[in-house]
């Protein structure tokens, strides 16, 4: 018998993240607070990788505008 010592959620959260190359990360509703622009990488459980390393809270994202795929109305996040 093998156990294996990863859960099933680690198994599982490539199926749930997204890779962007252009994005626009807000931390407002308005759009003033721009966070990050670029390449992102949004995690299953809300948090947001960052190119540098860094991460992102849920709870200090709005919202991520995707422009890469042409479509203005293409939106992460909370509404």
């Amino acid at each position: 018998m093998v156990v294996s010592t990863d859960s099933v959620w680690e198994s599982l959260a490539d199926l749930f993240e997204e890779e962007y190359d252009d994005v626009t990360v807000y931390g407002d509703a308005d759009g003033r607070a721009v966070l990050h622009e670029g390449p992102v990488r949004v995690r299953a459980n809300g948090w947001v990788d960052l190119p540098t390393g860094r991460l992102l809270s849920p709870a200090a994202v709005h919202h991520v505008d995707v422009q890469s795929s042409g479509d203005p109305d293409d939106a992460v996040g909370r509404s």
